[in-house]
């Protein structure tokens, strides 16, 4: 056998050296995270998701290492940005986060979207609530939601609702109330729930459907009533306030979920890794606190799964596609 003269002996000696070098970095590149991740949020800049999106990337990237960036794609119901996470790598370095039944489950009502809100998804965490509330101007004669009811039945198509926009949570809640209750009335759709919560102050719409603390600084002045939370539990920002169960409409529930997804085929453990990320900020006592001040309900632990993020938007399809259709309620 021939052997190598020095020069080749040198050279492969030097090759063999280098491989256990070579090994680590392939490891370090091919380990996740290794570089910022991306949380796609479908709203503007400084409204409250992406308020609550910031407040989520901060804490994550402590447990995750590497920066946690968000990106606003507003447009189209937040539709645009689902798409922008529809389209992406599914390395785990771009995802969705925001209200889920919005983007991943009346969006697909809405509008004629180019991908599928199940198909191309792969549910990373459920995160929070934020129940419906019922609220009517200060001088609706009713004082309760039975005898709100009541009004309604025996003033058909008078009553005012205002809503955020056509297609907004605000707008299908009250969908909801319409077919639950039997009632009938006008929707009037604004651009975001401020105007309309100012004009239902004034008094010139009867009421509207809030998610969240919003209308509550109202209430508790005094200036517009509050009929009731549309949960299975009382609101812990607002526990003075009945639940439909309680108020005398059981079973009438509504709320706003938010969730994070990641594009479809997203490897399991990189699901497994964001998820505990998610899992680890929720934890947080600081982020907790920052939360409830904005009125959302951190689901409990054993809710914060990719599992149990799967069967919620099942049935909250189930719930709300064929409502919608019926109404024939199309996004702007």
């Amino acid at each position: 056998m021939k052997l190598p003269n020095r020069r080749q002996f040198l050279h492969l000696a030097a090759s063999a050296a280098a491989l256990p070098g070579l090994s680590r970095i392939a490891r370090a590149q091919g380990a996740y995270p290794s570089r910022p991740i991306t949380l796609v949020v479908g709203f503007a800049a400084g409204g409250p998701t992406d308020v609550y999106a910031r407040l989520l990337a901060e804490a994550m990237q402590r447990s995750l290492g590497v920066p946690v960036i968000v990106e606003n794609a507003g447009g189209a119901g937040a539709s645009l940005g689902a798409g922008r996470v529809a389209r992406a790598n599914p390395d785990g370095y771009t995802l969705s986060v925001g209200p889920g039944q919005s983007t991943h489950v009346i969006n697909a009502v809405l509008y004629d979207l180019s991908y599928d809100v199940v198909k191309d998804f792969e549910p990373v965490a459920l995160i929070s609530f934020m129940p419906h509330v019922i609220l009517a101007k200060k001088a609706m004669p009713a004082d309760d939601l039975k005898g709100f009811v009541a009004w309604l039945k025996a003033n058909p198509d008078v009553a005012f609702c205002a809503t955020s926009g056509v297609g907004s949570p605000s707008h299908y809640a009250g969908i909801l109330f319409q077919k639950g209750t039997g009632t009938r009335f006008r929707f009037v759709p604004y651009r975001g729930l401020s105007p309309a919560l100012q004009d239902l102050v004034a008094g010139r719409v009867d009421f509207t459907i809030d998610s969240g603390l919003d209308g509550m600084q109202f209430v508790r002045a005094g200036t517009i009533k509050a009929y009731a939370v549309m949960g299975k539990q009382r609101a812990a920002a607002a526990p003075e306030i009945p639940t439909v169960d309680e108020a005398g409409m059981p079973g009438l529930y509504s709320s706003v979920w938010q969730a994070m997804f990641a594009p479809k085929n997203t490897p399991k453990d990189v699901v497994a890794k964001i998820n505990a990320a998610v899992v680890a900020a929720l934890a947080d006592p600081a982020l907790r606190a920052r939360f409830a001040a904005l009125g959302h309900e951190i689901v409990p632990r054993e809710q914060q799964t990719p599992e149990v993020l799967a069967a919620l938007q099942k049935a909250e399809i189930e719930k709300w596609w064929p409502l919608l259709k019926e109404a024939n309620v199309k996004g702007e």
